[in-house]
C-alpha cells in the first residue's frame, strides 16, 4: 500500500512538536496540538498498559518523564491516565483520544514499540489493539516498528495502513540483547520484502547504507529520523523523501 501524498510533503514532528520548557512534553496532547497548529505531521509512540490498552508514550519506564518509577506495562490505563508528565499538568493519553484530536487533519505516523524485549516474535496483543483502533480512522496514516514481527502481527489482524520498518546501523553496543546474526539481518533489512513493507524510516546519519541505497533505487520511500537542525535537514532531504524532526521548526514543502 502506498504512503499518502502528504507523507512526501509535510514534515513530521517527532513525538509531536514538543518543548518541555514551554509546557509541551513529548507525546503529550499539547505537543500534538502544537504540531497541528503549525501544519506539521505527527509521529507518536505506542506502548501497552497492563490491561492491554494502547498508550501514547515512548519509554518503557515512567522514570524519565514523570515523578513515578516502574514499567508502563505494570499499570492499567486508568492508573496511567492519572499520572502527570513532569513539570506540567498534563497526563498520559490513550491512542483513541489522540486519534479523535488529530481527526485526519495531517499525517500520523505510529511507532509500535517492541513488546518482546529483543525484537522477537513474542508480540501481538498491542498490535491487535492498534489494528482495531485504526480500522475506523480516516486520514493519512502509517504504522512502523523496529520489530518486523510487530508489523507482521498488525497485518495478520487485518491492518490496512502502509507499514514500514524503523532502522538504524544496528550496532551491537546499542542492541546488546540481540544476536550478531539477527543484527545483520536487521541491518540488511532482510525482513522488508518478507513482510511486504511499504516504506522505511531510517537514521538520517546513515542514509548511504547499502540496504537503504538498494531500496531507494527500487523506488521505495525512505523517511529519515531524527533531524535536529536546518543544516541536517538539508543533508537528510538529499537521500530521503521526508524527515522526522525535533528541536527546531522544519521547512514546509
Amino acid at each position: 500500500m502506498k504512503l499518502d501524498y502528504s507523507f512526501y510533503h509535510v514534515p513530521i514532528a517527532h513525538r509531536g512538536l514538543h518543548n518541555a520548557a514551554k509546557g509541551c512534553p513529548e507525546n503529550s496532547v499539547e505537543a500534538i496540538i502544537n504540531a497541528l497548529n503549525n501544519g506539521y505531521g505527527i509521529e507518536i509512540d505506542i506502548q501497552m498498559s497492563s490491561d492491554c490498552k494502547a498508550i501514547v508514550f515512548h519509554d518503557y519506564e515512567l522514570d524519565r518523564l514523570t515523578n513515578y518509577t516502574g514499567l508502563i506495562r505494570d499499570k492499567t490505563a486508568e492508573e496511567l491516565k492519572k499520572i502527570s508528565l513532569t513539570g506540567i499538568n498534563t497526563n498520559f493519553r490513550l491512542l483513541k483520544e489522540i486519534l479523535d484530536i488529530v481527526g485526519g487533519k495531517l499525517p500520523l505516523l505510529f511507532e509500535i514499540k517492541d513488546q518482546d524485549g529483543a525484537l522477537g516474535s513474542n508480540v501481538g496483543i498491542l498490535e491487535q489493539e492498534v489494528c482495531n483502533l485504526l480500522s475506523t480512522y480516516r486520514g493519512p496514516a502509517a504504522v512502523m516498528s523496529f520489530n518486523p514481527h510487530s508489523l507482521k502481527a498488525y497485518k495478520s489482524y487485518g491492518g490496512q495502513l502502509p507499514i514500514g520498518l524503523v532502522s538504524d546501523s544496528f550496532k551491537k553496543k546499542d542492541w546488546p540483547m540481540i544476536s550478531d546474526y539477527r543484527l545483520a539481518l536487521l541491518r540488511g533489512l532482510a525482513f522488508f520484502d518478507k513482510i511486504s513493507c511499504d516504506f522505511v524510516s531510517h537514521d538520517f546519519r546513515n542514509l548511504e547504507a547499502k540496504a537503504i541505497s538498494e531500496l531507494r533505487n527500487r523506488g521505495v520511500p525512505i523517511l529519515s529520523w531524527t533531524v535536529k537542525s536546518l543544516e541536517d535537514e538539508v543533508i537528510a532531504r538529499k537521500k530521503s523523501v521526508n524527515i522526522t524532526f525535533e528541536g527546531y521548526m522544519a521547512k514546509h514543502g
